[in-house]
């Protein structure tokens, strides 16, 4: 008489996809609180879902104030435009990863260099993506010298001249643009350049763009709206 072997051990595979989903589960649970990595997640529309302590920390806010916050926000206005691109990218699912260099904003508004990574996860049941997850990582140099966007450092005359600057136009084109003199375009071009302390034109648009005054990524130039003062 045969001896029955041991009852098979084999688990069903919806079981196993079930153990094995929340398995991930709590190894990413565990990254994202325990493991000291400035982290958020976001939904498709970019309002952020979840920030670990450190992103708070870093940010300068109580979790509460963070949630459903647009992750642009605690970027550096000349950084936006380019970084919507990049997660809108993401969320469509025409990206599944990025990783760039960034200016972001941290307690009080004061800005500082690192890498931001964007990772798109999509849902066990759908293709679509669900939720982005967010990776933050200080270079560690110190404050960048980037104006805050508190600074109102223009005036609208002087936003419209730099940004003719900066693109190349000549004086006498922008004083027909700006149905201004030439005589006038120099005086505020000289007085651009005592604000800025440099000595050329070329030396302005470099100072704009190393201030982060310019949106980066446009053409044609153009000086955040937060720089100019109404």
């Amino acid at each position: 008489m045969a001896i029955p072997g041991p009852a098979s051990q084999e688990v069903p595979p919806a079981v196993a996809d079930h153990h094995t989903t929340q398995r991930f589960s709590d190894i990413c649970r565990s990254v994202f609180v325990q493991s000291g990595i400035i982290m958020a997640h976001l939904d498709p529309k970019l309002r952020i879902s979840a920030a670990n302590g450190p992103f708070c920390d870093q940010v300068g806010s109580l979790p509460a104030e963070v949630i459903g916050r647009d992750i642009l926000d605690y970027l550096h206005p000349s950084m936006r435009e380019k970084f919507r691109r990049e997660f809108v990218r993401l969320a469509d699912g025409h990206s599944a990863r990025f990783a760039d260099h960034v200016i972001a904003l941290g307690a009080r508004e004061e800005p500082f260099e690192g890498e931001l990574t964007g990772i798109a996860v999509r849902g066990s049941a759908s293709a679509r993506v669900e939720v982005i997850v967010v990776l933050l990582r200080p270079s560690g140099a110190g404050s960048p010298k980037v104006a805050s966007a508190r600074d109102k450092l223009f005036s609208p005359v002087h936003a419209s001249v730099l940004e003719g600057v900066a693109a190349g136009e000549s004086t006498v084109q922008l004083a027909s643009r700006l149905f201004l003199s030439r005589g006038g375009i120099e005086y505020h071009v000289a007085s651009l350049l005592r604000k800025m302390k440099v000595s050329n034109r070329p030396a302005l648009i470099s100072k704009g763009y190393a201030l982060g005054v310019f949106a980066v990524g446009e053409w044609p130039p153009r000086v955040r709206p937060e720089f100019i003062a109404s």
